[in-house]
């Protein structure tokens, strides 16, 4: 017997009836594809916060109970136990590679690391305070037009093959674009070391020079890497699925998804930490910004606290605070940034204003502090988050073109204009 949902028209005293779908986890769902046809009506659901737009495996969070977790795995135990690459290809192919798939896949993508030559116009073209952001953008886009075999795919193969060139590339591209930015010496892929080792390596070498790389340091990047790797429907992977589902090539699609990343409210919202604890100057003002995140009369809000899914503590941010503790401590820095950071931190921890609140620091702020630790300039907070988050999209990609039919975005409104205007004479 199948389950339905009937709502009534208090107007009229009309009767709707539609189905019930229930996912493995998670709330169920009302199936409204057929509202309009059957009311007349359309629902009001604004960002999306109570619709379900598509069907997916790939990821799960339940906010309420601070959980997250890929193709069935919990985050934390991916974290403890496993590598970027390892969830990368866990987002990919539905299960975690064995020694022999973990090598090959490596190896696949150390060989797609290289870059077209052509593309060096690129970065020149743009001006030197450019960020590293447009940049990245724009070289991602126009890999259609130097990969141009890509525009169109229609079997497994050829998705599994773009994937890994994207995921191979972006950071490659990204850490040209932070090395044309500051005028520095192009470093290429050094094909001995690790993903997330070379992608440190080419934003820290010089030519001839020897270049130390502790290992604590590339642990922590390959964390904040995986923990960014996909995050279900957010604004970013909706906005890929949304360019998607017109048929537009994968590049473009993940371009898109790039350019809603950027927002400040999303893949810059760590950057915002750093600026934010920049602005408060030294531990001893923080106090006074508490004060004002505090008064309900001041606009004044902390960065990097509360989550807009999690309502407990966000899962990612319980492994880096980890992460960050232990690298910090292997490395051993004290800036007066860090001692805010530990401040404000110690305060949302215990005070019952951001207790009661859920606001609690969420992965922003300890990615964030991690990034600048590792000697990442500001700028390219939102890149690393790009590095990260290309396998979750491209998964999602790769999702919704093996879909029987791909039906294109298209939200409906509330008209609130004018109406039957009269032009006057």
């Amino acid at each position: 017997m199948k389950n339905t949902v009937t709502l009534t028209d208090n107007r009229n005293g009309k009767t709707y009836e539609f189905d019930i779908l229930n996912g493995t986890m998670g709330p169920d769902v009302i199936d409204i594809s057929t509202f309009f046809s059957q009311t007349g009506m359309f629902t009001f659901d604004r960002g999306y916060t109570s619709t379900a737009m598509c069907r997916s495996s790939i990821t799960y969070i339940d906010g309420v109970k601070g959980e997250l977790m890929h193709r069935g795995y919990d985050i934390a135990y991916l974290a403890k136990n496993k590598s970027f690459l390892d969830v990368a290809y866990l987002l990919l192919n539905k299960e975690l590679p064995n020694e022999d798939e973990y090598k090959n896949f490596k190896q696949e993508l150390k060989k797609r690391s290289y870059i077209h030559e052509g593309m060096m116009k690129i970065f020149d073209a743009f001006p030197s305070k450019a960020h590293p952001m447009a940049v990245l953008q724009a070289s991602v886009s126009a890999l259609s037009a130097f990969y141009s075999d890509h525009l169109n795919m229609d079997n497994p193969d050829e998705y599994r093959e773009m994937a890994m060139r994207i995921i191979a590339k972006i950071p490659t591209i990204a850490a040209f674009s932070y090395r044309f930015s500051r005028g520095y010496p192009i470093i290429y892929p050094n094909l001995d070391r690790g993903f997330t080792e070379n992608f440190l390596y080419m934003l820290r070498s010089y030519p001839y020079e020897h270049v130390d790389l502790k290992p604590i340091e590339v642990k922590a990047l390959d964390t904040v890497f995986m923990l960014h790797a996909d995050h279900e429907q957010n604004a970013s992977t909706t906005t890929v699925r949304a360019v998607g589902s017109t048929h537009a090539h994968p590049y473009a699609c993940i371009a898109a998804g790039i350019g809603a990343l950027w927002g400040w409210a999303h893949g810059g919202a760590n950057e915002g930490v750093i600026r934010q604890l920049e602005e408060i100057g030294t531990a001893d003002n923080v106090d006074k910004y508490i004060a004002r995140a505090k008064d309900k009369n001041d606009s004044f809000r902390l960065m990097g606290f509360g989550h807009r899914v999690y309502k407990n503590f966000d899962p990612r941010a319980k492994v880096l605070k980890k992460m960050c503790d232990e690298l910090i401590s292997q490395i051993g820095i004290n800036t007066e940034l860090l001692k805010i950071a530990r401040k404000i931190e110690q305060i949302a921890l215990t005070d019952e204003y951001f207790i009661s609140r859920n606001l609690y620091p969420n992965v922003d702020f300890y990615s964030g502090i991690i990034l600048k630790a590792l000697g990442i300039p500001n700028e390219m907070f939102a890149v690393i988050f790009v590095i990260g988050r290309t396998p979750g999209w491209i998964s999602q990609w790769i999702e919704l073109k093996e879909q029987d039919s791909i039906k294109i975005v298209r939200p409906r409104q509330l008209y609130v204009g004018e109406k039957n205007r009269t032009p006057h004479e």
